[in-house]
């Protein structure tokens, strides 16, 4: 044990990161009693939820496969067919949103005391926004430095999209969706990494294929078209790992096979149930059209922005320097532009309810992307002037985040 506390493992730069993944929830937090004191009860878009969800850990139906209402009888439109399926997520959301109630006795769920038990319905989404940002902290250290990795922690932890989504505040839950699809894309890389030692493919690696299949049953299980990453994590891998394509492809076959389970596993193991889910739902819903749209292109620009408003500045200068510069033109800084190219992509061609969840998932990879490059400028000459701009930036962006929080939370 007394190997496991070291200053490695938890140093000075954990312990600041650990401060700045602390605001982070404070913030979240202050969100989240906001909407409780000035509301009388759960949104409609959370109360579907907490309802399908409560149903279905009574025994009483899975959520959303099919909905139990008639049709237009649900509190708000959902992402359902005219057999009532919810075409556009398992029932993954719904049981995370119910799970906490199981720890209430069952007058304690009267509407009445909804300002107590609406704090216990936003704890797993609390927890996975704080999970994103030490995730997304540690990869970007291994790939960028402590430097980069700092800035991408800030970056993330006074993001309004990122505090809203972990609030949950006037929006869906799609930080599950962008936690899993974090996780399955640095999974599969790290997974890769590994076959450059001549192991035993499937043993040796079984945490890595048990981790990446979670992973991808979360981002999936959250949004069905996050399915776009699982030939992703496969590129990847392959990518990675060229002499060894065949171990690749089998630890991803491995991860597949356990993702499947897990979502199996959201559906209580009724495979009938599973298998007529399966058929409605909507694994592949874009449209081309968005591509010529100039609206869209406006939008989603809002919501990048949105997502972290630093990137108004940071990502343009970190494009023109990994043109002109074949310095930065690394993997980890190619890999996270590609992500988070695709995710833009496939935002831009689901204008509707999965567009969010792209977006969303794409803020961590550009963060990366901007550290990766902001790092590598304060290793040249140049350091005194970028950092001098940076640390200007970063200090902006938040006192501008903790500004419009206020005016927020006070108007």
């Amino acid at each position: 044990m007394a190997q496991f506390f070291t200053r490695e493992r938890f140093g000075r730069l954990q312990i600041l990161a650990g401060v700045l993944l602390a605001l982070f929830l404070a913030q979240a937090l202050l969100v989240v009693r906001e909407e409780i004191r000035t509301t009388d009860g759960p949104s409609d878009s959370e109360q579907v939820r907490l309802t399908a969800g409560w149903r279905q850990m009574q025994g009483r139906g899975i959520a959303g496969a099919p909905y139990p209402d008639r049709p237009g009888a649900l509190l708000l439109p959902v992402s359902r067919d005219a057999k009532g399926f919810d075409t556009e997520h398992s029932p993954l959301l719904p049981l995370i949103t119910a799970a906490p109630m199981l720890l209430l006795p069952d007058q304690a769920l009267d509407s009445g005391f909804s300002p107590y038990w609406r704090w216990l319905v936003r704890i797993p989404f609390l927890a996975c926004g704080v999970l994103l940002g030490a995730s997304l902290w540690y990869v970007s250290r291994r790939l960028c430095g402590n430097t980069g990795g700092f800035i991408a922690l800030i970056g993330y932890c006074f993001s309004p999209s990122m505090i809203q989504a972990a609030a949950v505040w006037h929006s869906e839950p799609e930080i599950f969706a962008a936690w899993g699809a974090f996780g399955a894309v640095f999974t599969a890389i790290a997974v890769a990494h590994t076959l450059y030692a001549r192991r035993e493919v499937v043993l040796w690696n079984r945490r890595r294929i048990v981790l990446l299949g979670i992973a991808l049953a979360i981002s999936v299980g959250s949004q069905f078209s996050m399915i776009a990453l699982v030939p992703l994590a496969l590129g990847l891998m392959l990518y990675v790992a060229p002499i060894r394509r065949a171990a690749a492809a089998v630890i991803w076959m491995a991860a597949c096979w356990v993702a499947l389970v897990f979502v199996f596993a959201a559906y209580f193991f009724h495979p009938h149930v599973f298998w007529q889910a399966m058929r409605h739902a909507s694994f592949w819903g874009a449209t081309w059209r968005s591509f010529a749209v100039p609206a869209v292109y406006g939008h989603v620009a809002a919501q990048i922005s949105r997502g972290c408003p630093a990137l108004i500045f940071l990502l343009p200068c970190g494009l023109a320097v990994y043109v002109v510069w074949p310095r930065t033109r690394y993997f980890g800084n190619t890999a996270a532009l590609l992500v988070a190219a695709l995710l833009v992509a496939l935002g831009i061609a689901h204008p509707h309810v999965a567009g969010a969840g792209f977006l969303l998932a794409s803020i961590p990879f550009l963060l990366i992307f901007v550290s990766g490059i902001a790092a590598d400028l304060l290793e040249t000459p140049y350091r005194p002037l970028v950092g001098v701009c940076l640390s200007g930036l970063l200090g902006a962006y938040i006192l501008w985040t903790l500004t419009a929080l206020w005016r927020a939370l006070s108007g």
